[in-house]
Formats: structure tokens, C-alpha cells, sequence
């Protein structure tokens, strides 16, 4: 059984093993793969893991022996799920490994949008505090998330668990998901404490202090936050972003940024990453980006190795889980 993984290294930079993975078949780790390096790569290959390495359609024709491919994230536009079933290459992810680590990631970025603690620290180390004539000082605006609203896109695992904290913070969590419209006003579903509010998109983002996005890229999604929905927002809002880039017009939301109609932006994900120069977010004002890190917490990529490695274990045994398309036949 030859198992290829084509990016190995964003999940293991060498703190994890592969061991494990190892006893299911003859192993070929590749840190990266160059996108003109996939084909010959992948063309002995039963088994291929990739995390953000591309299979297209054109790619996987041709090559008889791939019958699985392993996406070692939640997300899985990278493969094309459906050219992959009709050549009978079953596709799985990896659905549940990050949700402490992006829910704490949330808040990270929030707290620093609240706080910028990074500044201040920055000030402090450069002589700030010692010439400060007063026993205190602040460079930026100190926000209080208690009282506030959070608005949460998206109510899957991470978005709950965002509303949890938030609601531990004292804040009011707002939802909008697939079924907003047709159950506005009601408790969310999934909601442990029924204190998520479920209401239409344009309502919350109205409403929201604070805009958190956590539902997939899909074409319905896809520059879901545009000038039309970022003139709905409370001006001064905040909006956070840790789920996929492309749910931004980033055009827009830097001219909001620089507009002051958006009191900041937090974001773990661009549209193209790593991002070009040409950006326009990377010169926005009051914009954090992270480099796509809200996921890699030790714990996180452990159990993400878990789950993949069990994924590929129960696909050989006849028994798939956490399949993302349908196969006739396996």
C-alpha cells in the first residue's frame, strides 16, 4: 500500500510522528508539493493526504491506483470531491480537531482588537511607561465585552463553541446559519444554554458589536461580506474572520477599515495565501492578520493526526467515515 502525503509539514513540522500512519502502508512524506510536482508524486499512489495541495479533475484522471484521498483539515474545496467519485476516489476530512483551538483563537483576536496588548507592550519596552508623567497610559480605545452582542455566521461545532464563550465574556450571541429565515427569533439550534438568539443575516450584522465568521466557502457564501452587508454593520464594529478568505470582498473591507465604518478587523485567513504584496487588506487601518494559525496548536494537530490516521485505518478496513462525497463502489 503506497500512502503519499503531499504537505506534511504545516501538520508536522517535526513535534509529531508519523508512525503510526507508518504501520497502514509504505509512507512518502513530502513537506510541500509544487503544483507542476503533484502528478508524478501522486501516480503510484493508493492512498494521498493533502492539506492544501489541489487535486483537480485533471489531475486524478488517469492514475488507477488512487482510491482515497485524505484531506488533513475540515475543509475540502482543495479536492474536486466530485470529479473524484465519478473515477471512484473516495474523499474524507477531518471535521472535529480544531474546535477548542479556533474558539480560543476567537477570542485571542478579539481581546487584542479590545486591548492591543501587543502595542502597549511594545510601548512599555520602548520607554513609554518609564517618561509617562502619569502612573498609567492608553494608546488605543479599552473595550468591555460584557454587555455587548456577538454575532456568530455560521453555527457549526466552532461557532457554537465561539457563542459559549462568548456568552461566558456576558455577551448577547446572535446567529444567522442556513436556516435563519425560516426560524428567526428562536433559540439556535444545538444550543446548550438557549441563549443564542437565530435571526436573518442583515438583522444581526445591524445589531452585532462583534461579527464572527465561521460557515464554509461555498458559492453562496463567497464574498458574503461586501459593501452592501458591511453598510448594515454598526459602525465601529468589530469583524473576525477565522474560517475561509474568500468570505470577504477584501476590497471593501479595507475601505471600511480605512473609512472608520469598521472599528477593526481580526484575520486568520486571506483570499490567496500566502497573500500577494497587493493585498489591499495588508495596508488597511486597525486590521490584525495571523498567517492561517488559529488551527495549529499542538493539541489540535495531535488530534488531527488521530482522526486522519483513523480515517485511512477504517477506509482499509471497509468501513469509511467522515466521507465529504458518495462512491459506488469502494
Amino acid at each position: 500500500m503506497q500512502i503519499v502525503v503531499l504537505d506534511g509539514y504545516t501538520l508536522n513540522p517535526g513535534d509529531l510522528s508519523w508512525a503510526e500512519l507508518e504501520q497502514l502502508g509504505r509512507v512518502t512524506v513530502y513537506d510541500r508539493t509544487p503544483a507542476e510536482q503533484i502528478r508524478e508524486r501522486i501516480e503510484e499512489a493508493d492512498i494521498v493526504l493533502t492539506n492544501k495541495t489541489p487535486l483537480s479533475r485533471e489531475t486524478l484522471s488517469g492514475l488507477p491506483r488512487l482510491r482515497y484521498i485524505g484531506v488533513l483539515a475540515t475543509g475540502y474545496n482543495v479536492v474536486d470531491v466530485h470529479a473524484a467519485a465519478d473515477l471512484g476516489i473516495a474523499v474524507t476530512n477531518v471535521p472535529t480537531y480544531g474546535t477548542d483551538s479556533v474558539g480560543q483563537f476567537v477570542f485571542a483576536l478579539l481581546l487584542e482588537l479590545c486591548h492591543r496588548v501587543g502595542m502597549h507592550s511594545e510601548s512599555v519596552r520602548s520607554g513609554g511607561w518609564a517618561s509617562s508623567p502619569d502612573f498609567c497610559y492608553t494608546l488605543s480605545p479599552q473595550m468591555a465585552l460584557a454587555g455587548k452582542t456577538m454575532g456568530i455566521v455560521g453555527y457549526g461545532r466552532i461557532g457554537q463553541q465561539v457563542g459559549r464563550l462568548a456568552q461566558a465574556f456576558g455577551m448577547r450571541v446572535l446567529v444567522a446559519g442556513r436556516t435563519s429565515l425560516a426560524r428567526p427569533g428562536g433559540a439556535a439550534a444545538g444550543s446548550e444554554e438557549a441563549q443564542a438568539e437565530r435571526v436573518p443575516l442583515a438583522q444581526l450584522l445591524a445589531e452585532s458589536d462583534v461579527v464572527s465568521l465561521h460557515c464554509p466557502l461555498t458559492p453562496e457564501t463567497e464574498r458574503l461580506i461586501n459593501h452592501e452587508r458591511l453598510a448594515l454593520m454598526k459602525r465601529g464594529a468589530f469583524l473576525i474572520n477565522t474560517a475561509r478568505g474568500g468570505l470577504l470582498q477584501e476590497r471593501d473591507v479595507a475601505a471600511a477599515l480605512h473609512e472608520g465604518r469598521l472599528g477593526g478587523a481580526a484575520l486568520d485567513v486571506l483570499s490567496v495565501e500566502p497573500p500577494g504584496d497587493d493585498n489591499p487588506l495588508l495596508q488597511a487601518k486597525n486590521c490584525i492578520i495571523t498567517p492561517h494559525i488559529a488551527w495549529a496548536t499542538h493539541e489540535a494537530r495531535s488530534k488531527l493526526m488521530c482522526i486522519a490516521v483513523g480515517n485511512v485505518a477504517a477506509f482499509l478496513q471497509g468501513n469509511p467515515t467522515n466521507m465529504v462525497n458518495e462512491v459506488r463502489s469502494l
